[in-house]
């Protein structure tokens, strides 16, 4: 696909240990030639861990994508309108964004900019990462499966010995999700095996 002329939001939130993998996808889609838009929770922009500080992955969303965050509900409200966005990618997408996209709440940035595309006819890309993606989150999960306009990245448990409910999106298929959503298509298989750790 060529990507030239075409922007895609790609919004971040809290599941930090899945941010490096993150990262190398959004330069995929800068080196492509698309412009992209980053959009990130409260939690990206105020939590430090273990993984990298908060002003880390900020300045890092910076120098990839030559463009200022959308980090708070009042910029992001004007995506709608706008029509700015082609896709929507919310990766990684934790369980807390999953429940509340599920239930139609609007209460951070990322789902302002959900709620945006969902407006305007347009696709969401969803990498889920989330502990609890087997577990009271599987009916969030399955509530979207079906939603109009909502694409999954391909996901399996990333390690079912430890933790049998979590489900973890492969999250070096972005940009090949999004290809197939902005053809109205989701990218098969969905279901997959990852890596099992020991």
């Amino acid at each position: 696909m060529n990507w030239q002329g075409t922007t895609v939001g790609y919004a971040l939130t809290g599941s930090h240990c899945t941010l490096a993998e993150v990262m190398p996808q959004i330069k995929r889609f800068v080196d492509a030639g698309a412009n992209v838009v980053p959009i990130v929770s409260q939690t990206i922009m105020t939590t430090d861990t273990r993984f990298g500080t908060s002003e880390h992955w900020q300045e890092q969303l910076r120098e990839l994508t030559g463009n200022e965050l959308i980090s708070t509900i009042p910029e992001a409200e004007p995506l709608g309108p706008s029509k700015k966005l082609d896709v929507l990618a919310i990766s990684p997408c934790t369980g807390n964004t999953t429940s509340r996209l599920a239930n139609a709440i609007t209460d951070s940035p990322v789902l302002m900019a959900a709620k945006a595309q969902m407006r305007n006819g347009r696709p969401i890309v969803l990498a889920i990462s989330t502990n609890d993606g087997l577990g009271l989150n599987a009916a969030n999960i399955a509530k979207l499966l079906v939603a109009k306009n909502i694409y999954f990245v391909p996901f399996g448990q990333d390690n079912p010995e430890a933790k049998p409910n979590s489900l973890v999106a492969r999250m070096d298929l972005v940009m090949e999700t999004c290809e197939a959503a902005l053809q109205g298509k989701q990218l098969q298989p969905m279901l997959i095996e990852r890596f099992l750790y020991a």
